[in-house]
């Protein structure tokens, strides 16, 4: 049989177990009846990887699914897809680009190649400059300029706040890590500019001093219009206050040298990374630079450790104890075997507020395609809406619909064993909720237990008839939950690299490319013409709906405002 025979005869075994009861009558989705049926399922499906607890016992998956999803990660040749990409081939196929995020963590002598380039000694020629500039910032070496007016013999500051200008993968990642991670103890302040509304700029300028103030501007060709917009309004509120001296705080993550010297930004100063790193994959490269930044060089280099611990599980684990192989066959069975077009992701922690929006776009901008890698339309459902919500805030707004609404919707749970604070009490009630509502998900609640109860607080049987229907669970809602022992920099790093691994594992399994993006490209192509509109005054040529909507805005706000 061919490859592409063994494949589709992989993809039919698992659809078909969609399709037919189990052996005891229940339907594949169900849930509840695997735990009465089981009481060891737990352990038999749930895994420890270095030092991680992943538990998948809440999932609908039984032995012979799961050997099912097993063997159609072997199938789909998912083994010699990851090591090809170890290996440094063009597994961006669109691009004709490596992707190696592996090598921005990994030791200089783990040779890892771009073709004929050697990956990892540009990694770390690049680290090696990042960490001297952060140990000059750190230590005061590198400080501000002398503010305009200032006595005479006054010298520029040490930094206090470092402001990251980015957006997408420049943003996000960097974000999240810093407030995941960092304390008052930390040797600076980190802020993130992202978005182009200029509100946003607005709200962040009272909190900063211009004289204690380096600014990060992070785009690889030195041109993406929000960052740049931004970069420039940043760069007239610093000249405002120390003239010619505003240069000497700003650093570049790009490299474009040619434009990032235009703008007043030293050579020594700018820090590059490579077209092998996607820009949601690229938190470990020189993108990081806030990170440690803010944090100190000793957290980013945990996170990298981290990241590279996960790295190593992922390319040497067996599939049947690979996490993130694991989290991917999961995601599969419930996009393509069961339907759910939706996971929420669910952090207890609220350290780990930013976590659903990186996820985000690592797994939307990667697995949102409708073609294979040969260019033929998707024979099935790819990467679902990932949406998420610290616990237990997301308790009181979304996870109504999650526990009654008609869909079930897919969640990750992740839960902190220790806390970095002293308040036992608020963390084990953080804890139980979390608990609870994995198994909430799983059991639901029936309407004889409903009318039960409510028979046993002494509820007229007219009020219990007309309440029971509201007041019933379906259950059999599927959760994943993955266990740390404690947040930190090293846990983190493991964390964001599982799911990074998990996107990759989905990409091979669907047979689509998870590493180029052209879905951002045409509101961009889009946005030239009507910004000219918009400068000018007029419609500039729109379609009809469009110069509807100039029309409107030139009314509320004309050109001259």
């Amino acid at each position: 049989m061919t490859e592409a025979g063994r494949l589709q005869e992989a993809w039919a075994a698992v659809e078909a177990m969609a399709r037919t009861a189990r052996p005891d009558g229940s339907a594949p989705r169900s849930i509840r009846p695997l735990f009465a049926a089981d009481p060891d399922r737990f352990r038999r499906f749930s895994r420890r990887a270095e030092g991680l607890l992943l538990d998948l016992s809440k999932t609908a998956l039984t032995g012979d699914l799961l050997a099912a999803l097993l063997a159609l990660a072997e199938a789909a040749a998912l083994p010699a897809k990851r090591d090809a990409m170890a290996r440094g081939e063009a597994v961006n196929a669109t691009e004709r680009r490596a992707v190696l995020h592996m090598a921005l963590r990994a030791p200089r002598e783990a040779g890892f190649k771009a073709g004929a380039e050697d990956a990892s000694a540009e990694v770390a020629a690049v680290l090696e400059r990042m960490r001297d500039f952060c140990a000059a910032v750190h230590d005061g070496t590198a400080r501000g300029a002398t503010p305009l007016g200032a006595p005479a013999g006054a010298t520029g500051l040490p930094f206090t706040d470092v402001v990251n200008i980015g957006i997408g993968g420049s943003d996000l990642g960097p974000a999240m890590v810093t407030r995941a991670l960092w304390t008052p103890a930390a040797p600076l302040r980190a802020h993130y500019l992202a978005n182009v509304d200029a509100h946003a700029w607005e709200a962040l300028r009272p909190q900063l001093d211009p004289a204690r103030t380096l600014v990060l501007v992070a785009s690889k060709t030195f041109t993406t219009q929000e960052t740049m917009t931004n970069a420039a309004l940043v760069r007239d509120w610093l000249r405002a206050a120390l003239g010619e001296g505003a240069g000497r705080h700003f650093a570049a993550l790009s490299t474009n040298l040619k434009d990032t010297a235009a703008f007043g930004i030293a050579p020594d100063r700018v820090f590059p990374f490579r077209d092998w790193v996607g820009g949601r994959f690229s938190l470990w490269s020189a993108i990081g630079l806030s990170i440690a930044l803010a944090l100190g060089w000793d957290a980013f280099a945990r996170l990298l450790a981290g990241a590279r611990a996960m790295d190593r599980h992922f390319l040497e684990a067996p599939l049947d104890q690979n996490l993130p192989v694991l989290l991917a066959l999961a995601e599969v069975w419930h996009v393509n075997g069961l339907g759910y077009p939706t996971r929420a992701v669910l952090p207890y922690d609220e350290r780990l507020a930013r976590l659903p929006a990186h996820l985000q776009q690592v797994e939307m901008e990667s697995l949102g395609k409708r073609v294979t890698l040969d260019g033929s339309p998707v024979a099935r459902a790819t990467g679902p809406v990932v949406f998420g919500e610290p616990g237990t805030n997301a308790q009181h707004s979304f996870l109504q619909l999650i526990h009654q609404g008609t869909t079930p919707v897919p969640c990750d749970i992740i839960l902190v064993a220790r806390p970095d604070h002293a308040h036992a009490d608020s963390h084990r009630k953080l804890l139980a909720n979390g608990l609870a509502q994995s198994k909430a998900l799983m059991q639901g609640k029936p309407a004889a237990e409903v009318e039960a109860e409510m028979t046993a607080a002494g509820t007229d049987p007219a009020e219990i008839a007309r309440l029971t229907p509201h007041r019933v669970f379906p259950g059999d809602r599927p959760s994943t939950t993955l266990l740390l022992p404690r947040l930190d920099a090293f846990t983190l790093g493991q964390v964001v690299a599982l799911y990074e691994h998990k996107v990759f594992s989905l990409g091979a399994l669907w047979g689509i490319n998870a590493f180029d993006q052209w879905g951002v490209e045409l509101g961009k192509q889009l946005t030239g013409p009507i910004l000219a509109a918009l400068e000018g005054g007029g419609t500039a040529a729109q379609d009809g709906l469009t110069e509807g909507l100039l029309r409107g805005i030139a009314e509320l706000w004309p050109p001259a405002g």
